[in-house]
């Protein structure tokens, strides 16, 4: 068993497609909690969440017996409510934020860091956390870190379409960590093309500059296309199998990222580790919701 910090946000989400509503349910950070307890790994989990969503939260998470909820806030309100839209004419899904707490507080996370094996910070609003303290955190430990950039690259706007925007100083955020996470949209922003996806050259040279800041493996997750999985020695596209049933896409990269960084934590080499997370996060897409991912993580094999 190793033990796990997690960073990032309780969300609440509304999720539709061109038919209609499809799904509402928890979100965010609650992902890569509930398959690395699933797994039975000890997670410590540093998030905010609203407190309108006390009341689901506690009886979703109660049964996850290695879930340590010390770091958890419950702040007034609703919490970050997030509506996202999948449509065949996106390349990307629409998201727009309602609501959302405030950033996270890093001294109950800088206090905890010695007892961790591997840290996972995980932007899920981009309002999680100060930049500041997000390298306060970055420089107070040893341990390995993965970073997904996730929704660092949307506008900071509430009530209307996030769009995507450039990150000049995405730099700052990747210097110092181990493991680095983001999809094709996320790469455009980070290099200042939001508007367009990044060519081969463009994602091997981003690839490469993250290995300048210390980075040991890129993750660059493409949908059905699987994962792009770079060390500074070699790259392998990784192939997700074929799914019999797409119930839901939401979550899978988070699905990903805590299987790969699990069997990490366990000395399994990057691509293997990767492999056996994009195994598990195709056959989360034949399922919708946190509880679900819970199930598929408690009965997976090799947990």
């Amino acid at each position: 068993m190793s033990t796990f910090g997690l960073i990032g946000t309780i969300t609440s989400d509304y999720i539709t497609d061109d038919s209609g509503p499809r799904y509402r349910g928890l979100g965010g950070i609650l992902y890569q909690a509930a398959v690395l307890c699933g797994l039975n790994e000890d997670v410590f989990l540093h998030a905010n969440c609203g407190e309108d969503l006390r009341a689901e939260v506690e009886p979703l998470t109660r049964d996850w017996k290695t879930l340590r909820r010390d770091g958890l806030n419950f702040a007034p309100g609703a919490g970050n409510r997030v509506f996202l839209h999948y449509s065949e004419r996106l390349k990307e899904r629409e998201e727009v934020l309602e609501s959302h707490v405030p950033p996270l507080e890093p001294a109950k996370i800088l206090d905890a860091l010695p007892g961790f094996d591997m840290l996972l910070m995980v932007f899920n609003s981009g309002y999680d956390l100060a930049l500041s303290d997000w390298r306060s955190i970055v420089e107070g430990t040893s341990r390995p870190i993965w970073l997904d950039i996730h929704s660092l690259v949307l506008a900071k706007k509430l009530h209307v379409h996030r769009e995507y925007i450039s990150v000049p100083e995405w730099r700052d955020y990747v210097r110092g960590v181990s493991y680095l996470q983001a999809n094709r949209q996320e790469v455009a922003s980070l290099l200042g093309h939001p508007e367009r996806w990044p060519d081969v050259g463009e994602i091997s040279a981003f690839v490469h500059e993250a290995f300048r800041f210390g980075v040991r493996a890129v993750f660059v997750t493409m949908g059905k296309e699987g994962v792009l999985a770079a060390t500074p020695r070699e790259s392998r596209t990784l192939r997700a199998p074929v799914a019999d049933w797409v119930v839901d896409t939401t979550g899978c990269g988070d699905v990903f990222s805590a299987k790969t960084m699990q069997l990490l934590a366990l000395g399994v080499p990057v691509f293997e580790a990767a492999e056996e997370g994009v195994e598990l996060a195709s056959r989360a897409v034949g399922l919708a919701g946190v509880r679900e991912t819970y199930e598929l993580a408690l009965n997976s094999e090799g947990r």
